[in-house]
Order: structure tokens, then C-alpha cells, then sequence
């Protein structure tokens, strides 16, 4: 009676439960391995916090030095909102349609003659130009728009990630662009057109915080030139250079119920215009013209996502380390078992010798789940605060995202912890189980994002391997409508959070159904 009753035991769900106690029981008892999870957290947050306390910085022009700041978008995120802006005010419903003529700009290269300003004819493929409807003129103000660019065609944008393309090309000498945003209640549609009389939908937007009385008019924006320049090892250098852009817009009219009605005057506005260090003279100020119901508008910035900053992840630079610690546990937990001949105990008392190794799986990963997601809601939080305080611009992130940061730390602790549990469990010797999980998961991490690799290489290596799954701790992503250099160098990855964390994942899974096939035999 007494085998049968221990076997029914361990095979139902209670006798999982034992077996999981249990193991958690020899884990809390060796000072070693609790103490090598501590030290795990500690590098994490020790790191993490000397990182940002070591990072200062200041904005200005001369002299004059101020803490850098960034401006929000109505979604909370970092946001560029420059531009020329020539409007009126419209109260409720209404449209207002234009004819985009041309768009011609200036490019500054690097000086060939020292002193001497290299300034040459063209427009980035982001320079912009159209109508738009937005809650007044202040900076990170919800708005809808609808435009030309210089090489990617007509677009309808709202609220700065809001992105749709439209059908066509862009404006080209002889061939003029039509375009038309409407009002009506919360929502905004855009159209354009060839001729002014076939009108195209190009999309429609429902900004976040569009009042009864808006300003709506004509703008121009050309964000900064991106040169990326490469050595030998793989690194980069990234240039971002001065541009402007000058459009001609004709055929103005503005319908609805409009502030000094259809004669009325046009005001002007240099959004997000910045001043040199005598706090009066603009810093490459935009500027219009009009004649005869022809309005010439030069403007300068972007009115997108903004890129430009640290991120909340950079404070966990001592990820790394804290994970060789979880690592050096996770193995040792399997393969100190093995060296001293109690795993053999273990499993000649559980008759599904599987379900031995799955609950070390369970109490490995809740573990490392738990020192990953203590690790990051310490250093994250305070370490952003750090950088704030010395002068550093942290990109804005919604708290979802924060949250996400951090339990995607903790499963990505998790993990790795798993992986490294079965790599000693299928070697069997804790120094080469070390070594092998160190060089499927930190290894690949470092050479992609230590500049020493092509970009080619480095990506494919955060495709393909367990290190993938560092890009659930990304929290801005790539922009379509941002010229960027998307690199894993710059804290990009090739791959979606959830997709990256998936891969280690997968990873794991198969390495801990491996460890549990060998266990299940005979000789184990």
C-alpha cells in the first residue's frame, strides 16, 4: 500500500506542489545561491545608478547653460514640434484647402574651408509641407495635418506618431500637389488631389485634444540632415546638420466660421523657435511672404517623434553583469546536485523523472523572475531621476511602457536563469554550462552593441540567438516618419520587444525539454 499511495502522490497535482517546495526549500537553504542571486540584483542597481550619477549634461548656446528638457506629445511621449506656422483662427467645423506649388531648400555640409559656411541647394527626404489644424501654437499641442515630402509622397500625421501615406509622389516642378483637411466634430479627414476637382482621401485622425476653436493654416518644417559615417570596426559616426525649407502655396481658401472672416489676416507663429544666448535674436528663424494670395513659407525642425535622448533603459547598463550572477546560480543549482550524487537521489524517489526537472524550472525562473523584477523597479525609476537632476533629457514614455520595461527585465531574468538551468543540467559541468550560456546570451549582446561589428552581423545576431530577447527593454521605437539611425549601437533592435523576448524564450523551452528527455533516462 505504501508504494502505490507515494507513486499517486507524486504524480498528481499535489505531488508537483511537493516536489516544487521542495525544491525551493534546498534553494532558500544554501547561503550560496541565495546570496548569488543578491549579488545579481546589487549589480544591477549598483551599476544602473553609478551610470546615471556619472552622466551630466547641459543645453545652451555660448555660455549659457541650462538643464536639457523635451517636450511632450498629448500620448506623454517625447516629442519635435518645429515649424513655420501661417494660420487663422477657425471655430468648429470647417476646411481649408491649398495648392503646394513647390519645395525647394538648403542643405548645410561640413565647412570644406574652415569659417567658410557650405551651404547647398536640395531638401531632406522629410521636409514638409501642408495644412494643418492644431490646438493653438504651443509646443507638443494635439494636431492634425496633411502634406507633401520630399520623397515620400503626400501624408496625413496627427498627434505625432500618427502616420498614413497617401497615393502619390510628392510635389515636383510642373506638377503641383492639392491638398484639403476637414473638420467635422472630434474628427479630421485629409485629401488630396492633382487637379483641385478629383479629391482622394488620404486618412482620417481623431487628435486626442482638439478644442471648439482651433488655428488651422499652412506649414513648413525640414528636420536636420543625417550622415552616418563608418569605421573600420563597424562603428559609427552620426552627423545631424542644419536644413531648411522653402514652399510656394497658392489657391488658399479656408471655409467655416473663421476669425475676421474671408478677408480676414493671416497671423504668423515660429513654433518651437529657439534663441541665441542674448534671449532676443531667433536661432534660424523661419519666415513667409505673400503676394497676391501666394504664400512663400521657409521653416526648420520637425513635427514628429522625437529620438533625440536618453532612454529609461540606459539605466540598466549593469543588466549584463546581473545576469552572469543569475547564470552562475542557475547552474549551480543543477550541477552541485549532480557532483555530490544527490540528483540521482532525487530522481530514483520520483517516478516521472521529468517533473523533477520541471519543478527546478519553476522555482529557477520564479526566482530570477523576482530578483530581475526587483532590479529594474529600483534602478529604472530612480536612476531617470538621476539623469533628470544632472541636466540629461529622458525621452518621455507612457507608464504602460515603464511597466513593460520592467516586467519585461524580469522575464528576460527568467529567462536566461532557465536556459542557464538546463545548460547545466545537460553538461553536467558547471564551469563549461557557465561558459555556454554566457556565450549564447552576453557574448552576442556585447558584440552587437558595443560597435565592433558590421550593422548587418550585429542584427542577425539579435535575430537569431538568445539575445534576442534584450529587446523587450526597448522603450522608444523606430519611426517610419523619423530619419534615424536604427541601430543596435543606438540602443535598437531588430526585432519587437515581445518577438525578441520570444525568441530567448523558445530558447529556453527547448533547452529545458532537452535537460528533461536526459534526466528521464536510466543513467541519469
Amino acid at each position: 500500500m505504501t508504494g502505490p499511495t507515494t507513486v499517486m502522490g507524486t504524480n498528481g497535482r499535489d505531488g508537483f506542489r511537493r516536489l516544487v517546495h521542495a525544491e525551493w526549500t534546498k534553494f532558500r537553504t544554501v547561503r550560496g545561491w541565495v546570496a548569488g542571486m543578491a549579488v545579481g540584483v546589487a549589480l544591477v542597481v549598483a551599476l544602473g545608478l553609478m551610470s546615471a550619477a556619472g552622466s551630466h549634461a547641459s543645453c545652451g548656446m555660448g555660455d549659457v547653460e541650462t538643464a536639457c528638457t523635451l517636450t511632450t506629445g498629448p500620448g506623454g511621449e517625447a516629442v519635435s514640434d518645429r515649424f513655420f506656422f501661417v494660420h487663422r483662427r477657425l471655430d468648429g467645423d470647417g476646411s481649408i484647402t491649398v495648392r503646394v506649388n513647390s519645395m525647394t531648400g538648403q542643405i548645410r555640409l561640413p565647412d570644406a574651408t574652415p569659417g567658410v559656411r557650405n551651404v547647398v541647394a536640395g531638401v531632406v527626404p522629410w521636409a514638409k509641407a501642408g495644412i494643418m489644424v492644431k490646438d493653438g501654437v504651443r509646443e507638443g499641442a494635439s494636431y492634425g495635418a496633411v502634406m507633401v515630402t520630399a520623397r515620400h509622397g503626400v501624408r496625413m500625421q496627427h498627434d505625432f506618431t500618427g502616420d498614413v501615406a497617401g497615393r502619390s509622389g510628392g510635389v515636383s516642378p510642373g506638377s503641383p500637389r492639392w491638398l484639403r483637411l476637414t473638420r467635422s466634430g472630434g474628427t479630421l479627414t485629409g485629401y488630396e488631389s492633382g487637379d483641385g476637382r478629383r479629391w482622394t482621401v488620404v486618412g482620417t485622425a481623431r487628435p486626442a485634444r482638439l478644442p471648439a476653436t482651433v488655428e488651422a493654416g499652412m506649414f513648413v518644417a525640414s528636420p536636420g540632415d543625417l550622415t552616418v559615417s563608418r569605421g573600420n570596426l563597424g562603428g559609427a559616426s552620426v552627423q545631424v546638420r542644419f536644413t531648411e525649407a522653402t514652399a510656394v502655396f497658392d489657391q488658399v481658401r479656408l471655409e467655416g466660421q473663421v476669425e475676421g472672416g474671408a478677408g480676414g489676416t493671416w497671423s504668423h507663429d515660429d513654433v518651437g523657435v529657439t534663441y541665441e544666448p542674448d534671449g532676443r535674436t531667433l536661432h534660424h528663424p523661419g519666415r513667409f511672404t505673400e503676394s497676391g494670395g501666394t504664400f512663400a513659407i521657409t521653416g526648420v525642425g520637425d513635427v514628429a517623434p522625437s529620438t533625440e535622448g536618453m532612454r529609461i533603459e540606459s539605466t540598466l547598463s549593469g543588466l549584463v553583469a546581473g545576469l552572469v550572477a543569475v547564470i552562475v546560480v542557475a547552474v549551480l543549482f543543477v550541477t552541485a546536485e549532480h557532483r555530490r550524487g544527490l540528483l540521482r537521489t532525487t530522481l530514483l524517489a520520483v517516478p516521472r523523472r521529468g517533473r523533477a526537472f520541471a519543478a527546478k524550472v519553476v522555482v529557477t525562473g520564479a526566482v530570477a523572475f523576482t530578483a530581475g523584477l526587483t532590479a529594474a523597479a529600483l534602478t529604472i525609476p530612480l536612476g531617470a531621476r538621476i539623469l533628470r537632476a544632472n541636466g540629461n533629457a529622458v525621452l518621455s514614455v507612457s507608464t504602460f511602457t515603464e511597466l513593460r520595461v520592467v516586467a519585461g527585465a524580469a522575464a528576460l531574468t527568467a529567462a536566461v536563469a532557465i536556459l542557464a538551468l538546463a545548460c547545466g543540467a545537460l553538461l553536467r559541468r558547471g564551469a563549461v554550462a557557465v561558459t555556454a550560456a554566457v556565450g549564447m546570451v552576453v557574448v552576442p549582446h556585447i558584440l552587437a552593441t558595443a560597435s565592433v561589428l558590421p550593422l548587418g552581423l550585429a542584427e542577425w545576431l539579435l535575430r537569431l540567438t538568445p539575445a534576442a530577447g534584450f529587446a523587450v527593454q526597448q522603450s522608444v521605437p523606430e519611426y517610419a516618419q523619423v530619419l534615424g539611425y536604427y541601430s543596435p549601437q543606438g540602443g535598437y533592435y531588430p526585432l519587437p520587444p515581445l518577438a525578441g523576448l520570444a525568441v530567448l524564450c523558445g530558447y529556453a523551452a527547448l533547452a529545458a525539454v532537452l535537460a528533461a528527455v536526459r534526466m528521464s533516462r536510466a543513467d541519469a
